[in-house]
């Protein structure tokens, strides 16, 4: 699938702040399957430079400041995408057991932005919590092969939480939305995420595209779409890093566009940054994911 895609970012102030500095993720880091092209990203008022480069985990970095006073600023990145399905053995897949993969995983000798190591801990946001521990255990065994434990995971989000665009916050904490059992992708992720590191699985938290189907009879409402998440699991050396998308109990295939990865979502935030100045932020965005095929 190809597809056309555009995120605009509208941050407006109370009153001006000055010497505002922002970090932007929006550009997609390599991914197996996916390639990009036509990639821009504007920025309003224009800064004197902006600087590109790699993140601190596999996600790609552009950062720039602002020493006039602003009381509105307008972020816009724009790129065609061309995204392959998942390999179609990942279907019947099954990768190590668990007990196997700890062992794999810290004997590995990498420590790139891709190693499992570096996903294998608490991180800011995914810290461990016993409660969805002693959850996961419940449906996990040691001998489990890591695909099926990844599915298991997955399927357990998805029958168990409601999806709730009001219940929760970007800061809410991932115990939270756990313990009453509702919220965005951003929660669901964040819990497996947890859930599959406390059983020894290295995950990492994806930031991207979902392409969405309006109802039969309905057009395509632009910009109406949003930021998605899921989950990165590493599956051994031969599978590599497979993603599970617990919000439509799915594995990631050509409907998911990968942006970047990292340890949880304060890795890959589409944006953020510092200012000057006590001035209320409110922020705006419109997201549009269009097919080309």
């Amino acid at each position: 699938m190809r597809y056309a895609v555009s995120h605009k970012t509208t941050l407006s102030y109370a009153a001006p702040v000055r010497l505002a500095q922002f970090n932007v993720r929006l550009r997609p880091a390599a991914w197996p399957g996916q390639s990009v092209s036509d990639y821009s990203l504007s920025v309003d008022p224009r800064p004197a430079a902006i600087s590109e480069g790699e993140g601190s985990y596999h996600v790609n970095e552009a950062r720039f400041g602002l020493q006039e006073p602003i009381s509105r600023l307008v972020i816009e990145s724009r790129f065609t995408v061309e995204r392959e399905d998942a390999p179609f053995f990942f279907a019947e897949a099954k990768g190590p057991a668990l007990v196997e993969l700890r062992e794999k995983a810290m004997a590995l000798p990498d420590l790139s932005a891709l190693g499992p190591a570096s996903y294998s801990f608490a991180s800011p946001i995914a810290v461990p919590e016993h409660e969805i521990a002693v959850w996961a255990g419940e449906y996990l065994v040691e001998e489990m092969p890591v695909m099926d434990a990844g599915r298991t995971l997955m399927e357990a989000i998805h029958r168990e939480f409601s999806f709730d665009s009001r219940a929760t916050a970007t800061d809410t904490p991932p115990i939270e939305a756990f313990r009453n059992r509702h919220g965005v992708c951003q929660d669901f992720t964040h819990v497996m995420i947890i859930a599959a590191r406390a059983r020894g699985i290295p995950a990492a938290y994806v930031s991207g595209y979902l392409r969405t189907i309006p109802p039969a009879g309905k057009a395509r409402l632009v910009g109406a779409d949003a930021m998605h998440a899921w989950v990165n699991l590493w599956c051994g050396e031969e599978l590599g890093w497979v993603g599970f998308d617990p919000t439509n109990n799915k594995l990631a295939d050509a409907d998911h566009i990968f942006i970047g990865m990292g340890r949880d979502y304060s890795d890959v935030a589409p944006l953020d940054g510092t200012f000057r100045g006590s001035s209320e932020q409110t922020m705006h965005f419109a997201v549009d994911v269009a097919p080309l095929d």
